[in-house]
């Protein structure tokens, strides 16, 4: 058993009564295939007090995520599968109402579970089956996207213990109106781009009126990936504020969406990175503070991901 320090991280209650890590651990290496990489953060995570874990069929890291939780179980870093939150995603080439279900139980196969904490809509949008890569460039590679059914099919995996909550990811209030006015099971979470560069405040509030908890993807600017930036991890003012309080850029960052009510993915693989970003709850903003963050420029930087090309109306003009 490790020594290491952990990190009580408090949680947030779905709307679907269950309890949810406001503090999630990203898996969405696409830098390294390595699968013992993923496997070995995993394992650091749990013993820094992470057990809040968000991975996607396309990421490629359900099965060593599924590896180290078994060797956490072995380990007695936890004592049952129950301690941990685990989310995934439907991929684009899934998003089709006959392949929801295949797609979730081959998921869970890769994981070695028997169900999902949260199993999310990746995008809204389909592809056609069978096409499954992580970047689209021919706008043929697209077909409608029929919501009503596969929406209808997650449900259906809910009725079947297969996923104790479901949702959706890079939702708009224009399509998360539509996906509300059919659906008998309101989705629990929309995890969508999210941190103080692009602030979606709109969505959220948006989100809180539905009881719809947000998760943000890339907090902090998603820094050194093909669609990122430096906005946030570069940032004069967040400089300033985290100067004023002893904290890092990241923590600041963290705390600030923290403060939202919003729920955070966040993504590394450095043990005092992994370390930092959990120390969070031992300071707060200042109005001051609050006023520098607001005059942080807005960018939406995942424009068009997961396709080279544009796909109109993917946001709805929304900002």
């Amino acid at each position: 058993m490790s020594s290491t320090t952990q990190v009580a991280i408090p949680n947030v209650v779905l709307q679907s009564s269950f309890s949810m890590p406001v503090i999630g651990f990203g898996t969405a290496a696409f830098e390294t295939d390595d699968g013992d990489v993923h496997k070995q953060a995993v394992i650091e995570a749990i013993k820094l007090g992470y057990r809040h874990f968000d991975t996607a069929s396309i990421y490629g890291s359900e099965q060593a995520l599924g590896e180290a939780i078994a060797e956490a179980l072995k380990l007695g870093l936890i004592s049952s599968r129950d301690e941990l939150f685990i989310t995934s995603k439907l991929w684009l080439s899934d998003n089709h109402p006959d392949l929801v279900l295949p797609a979730l139980r081959k998921s869970l196969q890769n994981l070695g579970l028997e169900y999902l904490d949260l199993y999310l809509i990746h995008w809204p949008m389909s592809a056609k089956p069978g096409l499954f890569k992580a970047s689209y460039d021919d706008e043929n590679d697209l077909v409608p996207f029929d919501l009503k059914g596969v929406w209808t099919s997650l449900e259906q995996c809910h009725k079947l213990g297969l996923a104790k909550s479901i949702g959706v990811s890079n939702f708009s209030i224009n399509k998360l109106e539509h996906l509300l006015s059919f659906a008998t099971i309101p989705p629990a979470v929309n995890q969508v781009e999210m941190n103080a560069s692009w602030q979606q405040k709109n969505l959220t509030e948006y989100c809180k009126a539905k009881s719809i908890i947000v998760t943000a993807y890339s907090p902090l600017g998603a820094k050194g990936t093909s669609w990122g930036s430096n906005d946030v991890m570069d940032s004069e003012l967040l400089k300033e504020v985290a100067q004023a309080h002893g904290k890092t850029v990241a923590q600041v960052s963290l705390r600030w969406l923290y403060e939202q009510g919003v729920t955070f993915a966040v993504k590394s693989y450095n043990k005092e990175r992994m370390k930092e970003n959990l120390e969070i709850f031992d300071f707060s903003l200042t109005n001051d503070d609050y006023q520098k963050i607001n005059q942080i420029k807005q960018t939406r930087k995942s424009v068009n991901n997961p396709t080279t090309f544009v796909v109109a109306d993917l946001f709805d003009g929304e900002n």
